[in-house]
């Protein structure tokens, strides 16, 4: 292999110069020729760093061989052939250091531009709340790569509406609705009943559907809404799907949380577990949303460290401030705020970029227990990474489920 030369500037560091070719080799990984000189090398001629690709051919791609014996890669859905490798152009550089993970995406990446060139078209998914907003960008660009989405919605008209909004955009999408209101147990229950009659896999399970500036009010389970909308209905269901995730395994659930968890109350940062369902003398909705959003991560980090011994990893994510979705339906004026702040805030489509990036980054494989924002990993406050915290309050939300299942049949 030849070393690395002098080079002209280009526009774009990753731009190869004159001259140059990127090829794989059969094994995905990929060299460069230097035509002029006749050689090649394994580290980019501008960067010195290597890549490899993937070994899956993008969704929709196939491969045969013409009457030559070249090579020839056939896209099925855009119905076209070439010679060149799709899988190139998502070729990742290879981490400088074993164990770390190289962000590959900012705030302005997109969901769809998470899952460039992946084929996953052998994966099961359920996605809560999917018929609008970051939860339907989800589920789109999943279904989009050739996942089988289940769209886990309250309103199952506002459901199908989406799910003809992802087959009309791609007709060979996999999509199938389901009835799943997280403020009802009843209903809770009926969904994995009847997702688990089914007898499909479950590789992925994202936690996405939740409330937001409710006012007080608690569900026909006695609970306050939020806590138990955004948090508790989501731990009995991960509970109710976890010998599917097992059977699948090695799968991933993802819980959607949020940068509010760093805000739990107004005068401390310490987690008093009395106060996780708040009483209607201390309510205040954005605190009541922040409570539910520390819930979620402690979830997603004692749910990590029972399951991933049994091949089920769990991480937690941040989507983004203030993202213009119906999350702000609750009040007017709130509905005001999330306008005003549009313009400087992330789309529905990049606030999804860090739950798909949790469900499906080759990176994550076999890696849980972390907090992603602009899919790359970051501190929590000391509240939500305390491990006391996560045991304590998975033991509490058991307690609660015993004391109201206990009451009636389900």
């Amino acid at each position: 292999m030849a070393e690395v030369g002098s080079l002209l500037d280009t526009d774009s560091e990753d731009e190869l110069p004159a001259g140059w070719e990127e090829r794989s080799t059969q094994d995905g990984r990929v060299y460069y020729a230097n035509h002029q000189e006749e050689a090649t090398q394994w580290t980019h001629p501008r960067t010195g760093k290597k890549k490899s690709e993937s070994q899956e051919l993008p969704y929709g791609w196939s491969t045969e061989v013409d009457d030559k014996g070249r090579m020839l890669f056939v896209d099925h859905i855009k119905k076209r052939t070439t010679y060149t490798d799709p899988r190139l152009a998502f070729a990742m550089e290879e981490s400088p250091k074993e164990g770390t993970i190289a962000q590959r995406f900012d705030a302005y990446s997109s969901a769809l531009s998470v899952l460039q060139g992946r084929d996953l078209s052998k994966k099961y998914a359920i996605v809560t709340g999917a018929n609008s907003g970051i939860g339907f960008e989800t589920a789109r660009a999943l279904a989009l790569h050739g996942v089988h989405v289940t769209l886990a919605c309250r309103n199952l008209k506002s459901a199908n509406v989406a799910a003809a909004k992802i087959k009309k955009e791609l007709e060979m999408a996999k999509i199938v609705t389901m009835t799943l209101d997280l403020a009802s147990l009843r209903s809770v229950k009926q969904f994995a009943e009847n997702y688990k009659h089914r007898e499909w896999p479950l590789d992925i399970l994202i936690c996405n559907a939740a409330t937001f500036a409710q006012p007080y009010e608690l569900t026909e389970d006695g609970f306050e809404t939020t806590f138990q909308v955004n948090h508790l209905s989501h731990f009995y269901l991960v509970q109710l799907l976890q010998d599917a995730l097992i059977k699948s395994a090695p799968s991933r659930v993802v819980m959607v949380a949020s940068e509010s968890h760093r805000f739990i109350d107004l005068y401390s940062d310490k987690l008093d577990l009395s106060q996780v369902s708040m009483s209607k003398e201390d309510y205040w909705p954005i605190l009541a949303y922040g409570r539910s959003k520390l819930c979620n991560i402690l979830f997603s980090n004692e749910l990590n460290k029972r399951l991933s011994d049994k091949g089920v990893n769990c991480n937690s994510c941040h989507p983004g401030n203030l993202v213009y979705t119906k999350l702000s339906r609750n009040w007017w004026m709130y509905r005001i705020l999330w306008l005003m702040v549009r313009p400087f805030t992330k789309s529905a489509p990049q606030g999804a970029a860090s739950s798909v990036f949790c469900a499906t980054a080759k990176e994550l494989e076999g890696i849980g227990g972390l907090y992603i924002n602009h899919c790359c990993p970051c501190a929590t406050s000391d509240a939500a990474s305390n491990p006391d915290n996560a045991k304590a309050l998975w033991e509490l939300n058991e307690s609660m489920l015993r004391g109201r299942l206990s009451q009636y049949t389900l």
